[in-house]
């Protein structure tokens, strides 16, 4: 029997409020000059008094309710004590006794992933080591900073899992707008606990950090548990204890023995006073709370019925999603629902591939996007009624996404008008077959990709303005 691991995760996440978790410092994840978003409050000096941030208390309970938790009526902050350089006060506001969240879960395929609890914390501030130096500097703007921290149960058995737990989080937390989340940035940040055993008795648990993306904390987590299984296997020992990620060298690195909850000395926060969350309150931020990522994949499903590659990619990218339906809005009223899902598929095909690779990465949402949901739906529905052809489209549609002007003065002005007229094209039909009788004779002797390059001169010859649908027709009554 192989041995089975057993992970946990610890999510940090940087709540975007517009002060700081207990003064009223700016929280500007931006800011490039360092210890100028700073005071008296969050640098710790002598006889200065911490305020509760409110806005960071319902952002808090807002990702507790969106991922199923209890709401106690009741919390408290806690101190935690401990020295390092990046911690003014010598201590931190935390909650360890009466969390803000409590007994939640999120799905990750198809499984429950329950969440111990979400509490509500400051920030510590951030150490710089220059390179061959013998000293370290500090910036205290990130000290302060309300930070959420979310922490599992240890449902997670693979670290494909526990980076679909994470990438699912992140998504939630984006469509909340409480975080930007940008793991990057350090606005989210993972730690996981991990352990390996052959029997349903848990193993030594090892905590590791410096999981900085969702390709380290797959790697990261399977480096481990491949470190734990070795160590067994010899005979050894695995040491409770806290471990970094390396991602240059991809290995874990020993830090230090893992503390427990005593060494830290946690008592009541005395500068503080306890909260009190009530039904209406709750209610209240539950009424806020938008359609979520799992939510939006049921309802596209059911609406739009697009493939779930591309219901993924509008879910993934909110404002994509919300362009979709703007443009599925002004589509022709009244359409059979046979027609609406044919619309509707070929205007996420158009958007996915073609909108896309001209958006190289950029945001439907951003100022210099020039395409209305309007002219977009006029668009698609010129391209469904085969008024303009495939060649003619990806031309019409890169001049919009250019001027942002509307397709039927495109058309116009750039002459892209399909030629439907049968006698036009039986006239530009017979032409290529006088100049290709070679191919024709390979036509009739059955070679069927013979077809296929007649059309070609004809979309050539009439400078890709005939229906291909007609051509192709028009050809092969010709050639019988």
């Amino acid at each position: 029997m192989d041995y089975q691991p057993t992970i946990g995760l610890e999510v940090h996440v940087e709540l975007n409020t517009k002060s700081k978790m207990f003064c009223a410092c700016s929280n500007d994840p931006n800011e490039k000059k360092p210890n100028v978003n700073v005071c008296p409050v969050c640098l710790g000096h002598p006889g200065v008094l911490p305020v509760i941030n409110k806005e960071a208390i319902r952002k808090t309970i807002k990702t507790g309710l969106s991922l199923n938790c209890q709401i106690p009526e009741h919390s408290k902050f806690d101190r935690k004590n401990y020295f390092y350089p990046d911690l003014p006060k010598g201590y931190q506001i935390s909650q360890l006794y009466m969390p803000l969240c409590k007994d939640g879960f999120l799905g990750v395929d198809g499984r429950k992933i329950r969440i111990r609890e979400v509490h509500l914390e400051e920030d510590t501030g951030k150490l710089i080591h220059p390179e061959d130096a013998d000293y370290s500097l500090v910036d205290f703007n990130r000290a302060g900073v309300p930070l959420m921290e979310l922490v599992t149960e240890p449902d997670i058995t693979s670290a494909e899992g526990a980076r679909k737990f994470a990438q699912n989080l992140q998504l939630i937390l984006r469509y909340l707008s409480v975080s930007a989340a940008d793991m990057e940035k350090g606005q989210m940040r993972v730690e996981a606990n991990v352990s390996a055993s052959k029997d349903k008795k848990l193993g030594t648990k090892v905590e590791i950090k410096n999981l900085n993306s969702f390709r380290a904390v797959e790697r990261g987590i399977d480096y481990e548990i491949e470190r734990q299984r070795e160590l067994l296997d010899s005979g050894e020992e695995v040491l409770q204890e806290t471990r970094g990620w390396d991602d240059i060298k991809s290995k874990t690195v020993s830090q230090r023995e893992k503390e427990e909850a005593h060494d830290y000395r946690y008592f009541p926060e005395p500068d503080l006073p306890p909260l009190y969350n009530s039904k209406q309150l709750v209610e209240e931020i539950k009424a806020e709370i938008p359609e979520l990522p799992q939510q939006k994949r049921e309802r596209f499903k059911k609406e739009y019925q697009p493939d779930e590659k591309n219901i993924e990619v509008f879910v993934q990218n909110k404002d994509f999603g919300e362009y979709f339906e703007k443009v599925i809005s002004e589509l022709p009223p009244n359409l059979p629902r046979e027609n609406l899902f044919k619309l509707t598929k070929l205007a996420s095909n158009y958007l996915i591939t073609d909108l896309q690779g001209l958006l190289k990465g950029a945001s439907v949402a951003g100022l210099d996007f020039l395409i209305t949901p309007e002219n977009f739906a006029e668009f698609i529905t010129l391209t469904y009624e085969k008024k303009i052809s495939s060649k003619m489209a990806k031309i019409l549609l890169t001049e919009m996404f250019k001027t942002g002007a509307d397709p039927s003065h495109i058309i116009k002005e750039k002459e892209l008008v399909q030629i439907t007229d049968e006698a036009e094209i039986e006239k530009i039909v017979k032409e290529v077959i006088s100049k290709n009788p070679k191919v024709v004779e390979d036509y009739k002797k059955g070679k069927e990709t013979a077809i296929q390059y007649l059309i070609g001169q004809v979309m050539a010859e009439s400078r890709g303005k005939a229906s291909p649908q007609l051509v192709k027709e028009i050809l092969t009554k010709v050639l019988t």
